[in-house]
C-alpha cells in the first residue's frame, strides 16, 4: 500500500507558498494545505517539488472562481504517518490556518502508515501476520477524525470550505501477485492486492465518513484515479463516478462495493482512461506519486519556496480546465475544486 510517501524510513519537510496572481485585482485569500508526498508534489527530489501539486491547482481554479489573488500555502512532510503530520504539522502549524485570508482548508494522510504496513507484511516468511495492516487502518482513523476536529476547533472562523483528500491506490497492478507468507486457516500463499484493497478501502470509507460526520468535504481520489471515465462494464454509470463514497453509506456496502461489485472496473492508474481508447499516466515512474506539469518549485532540504506567478488558466469551462483529467495533481486538484463556494 504505497499511498503516498518519499521513503518509509525518513521524513523531509517540503513547504511551499506559491501565490496565484491574478491581473487586475489586488484582493488575497489563503488555501491551506497539509499533507505528505502527495500533497507536497514529491518527484523525487529532496530540493524540489511540482509547483501544480494538487493545492496550488485548486488555488487557480478559486482565482478564477472569486476573481482574486489566492496563495496557496502548502505544509507538508513527505514519509510523514498520518500521527506526524497530525502533530507537526496540523497542530504545530496551526497558525496557517489561523490567517484571517484563509478561505478553505484541505489535508490528506495516512499513506504512509499503509506504506510501511505493506513493506513489513512483503517481508513475511512463515505463517503472515495482519496485525500491522490493521494497526494502520485504526491509525489512520485515529488521527482523520483528530485531525477534523482540530481543524473545526482552530481554523480561522471565515473560513468557507474544508476538505479532505483520500487515497490512489499506486501500486495496484504490481501487487496483483501471491505473498511469500501462508495464511494460518488455508496453509496457502495470498494475493497481496486482494489483502491490500480492503484495508485500503477501509481507510478510505472512514476518511469520507468522517467528513460527513463533520463538516467536511471528501475529495475521493480512489474513485478519480481508480475508474475509467466511461461505463466499461455497461452498468449505466461512469466507472470513475460509480466507486465514489456514497454519503450515508455503511462500511460494509462500500467495502462490498469497492472490494467486490465493482472491483472488475478498477484500473491501475499508470493508464487512467478518459475514453475507451484513450488514457494519461497519472502516476510518475516510481509507481507511487502523482504526475503533473507546470515545472517546479524549491522544497526540501534548502528551505522552499515563497514565490507568485499568472494562472496558467484564467477561466475554466464547465469547472474544468484543459488539462483535468490528463495529470495526477491536475486531477486530484479538481476532485477538491468541486466544492469551493462560489464566494469567499
Amino acid at each position: 500500500m504505497a499511498f503516498g510517501s518519499a521513503a518509509s524510513a525518513s521524513t523531509l519537510n517540503q513547504n511551499v507558498s506559491w501565490t496565484i496572481d491574478r491581473a487586475g485585482t489586488t484582493t488575497k485569500y489563503r488555501v491551506v494545505a497539509y499533507g505528505d508526498s502527495i500533497y507536497a508534489g514529491y518527484n523525487g527530489s529532496t530540493t524540489n517539488a511540482a509547483k501544480f501539486s494538487a493545492p496550488t491547482v485548486d488555488a487557480e481554479y478559486l482565482s478564477a472562481l472569486w476573481n482574486a489573488d489566492i496563495e496557496s500555502v502548502r505544509r507538508t512532510k513527505s514519509g510523514a504517518v498520518a500521527s506526524d503530520i497530525y502533530n507537526n504539522k496540523i497542530v504545530a502549524e496551526r497558525s496557517y490556518m489561523q490567517n484571517a485570508s484563509t478561505r478553505a482548508v484541505t489535508f490528506e494522510m495516512c499513506g504512509n502508515d499503509g506504506l510501511q504496513a505493506r513493506t513489513a507484511f512483503k517481508k513475511q516468511t512463515g505463517t503472515c501476520n495482519y496485525s500491522g495492516m490493521d494497526a494502520a487502518v485504526n491509525n489512520c482513523k485515529t488521527y482523520v477524525a483528530a485531525a477534523m476536529d482540530y481543524i473545526n476547533a482552530n481554523a480561522y472562523a471565515g473560513v468557507k470550505v474544508k476538505v479532505i483528500s483520500n487515497l490512489h491506490y499506486p501500486g495496484y497492478a504490481a501487487d496483483n501477485v501471491q505473498s511469500t507468507c501462508k495464511d494460518a486457516t488455508t496453509g496457502a500463499t495470498i494475493n497481496l492486492r486482494d489483502k491490500f484493497l480492503p484495508k485500503l478501502a477501509a481507510m478510505n470509507y472512514w476518511m469520507c465518513e468522517y467528513a460527513r460526520q463533520k463538516g467536511f468535504q471528501c475529495a475521493d481520489n480512489f474513485a478519480q484515479y481508480m475508474g475509467a471515465d466511461y461505463d466499461s462494464n455497461g452498468d449505466g454509470q461512469i466507472d470513475s463516478d460509480a466507486l465514489r463514497y456514497v454519503s450515508g453509506d455503511s462500511e460494509a456496502s462500500y467495502l462490498t462495493r469497492i472490494t467486490s461489485t465493482l472491483k472488475a472496473t478498477l484500473r491501475d492508474a499508470n493508464a487512467h482512461f478518459v475514453s475507451a481508447s484513450s488514457s494519461f499516466d497519472y502516476i510518475q515512474s516510481d509507481d507511487t506519486h502523482p504526475t503533473y506539469t507546470g515545472g517546479t518549485v524549491t522544497a526540501g532540504l534548502f528551505g522552499g519556496t515563497t514565490g507568485s506567478g499568472a494562472p496558467r488558466y484564467t477561466s475554466f469551462a464547465g469547472g474544468k480546465s484543459p488539462i483535468w483529467n490528463q495529470y495526477g495533481h491536475e486531477r486530484m486538484g479538481w476532485a477538491v475544486s468541486t466544492y469551493n463556494p462560489a464566494s469567499p
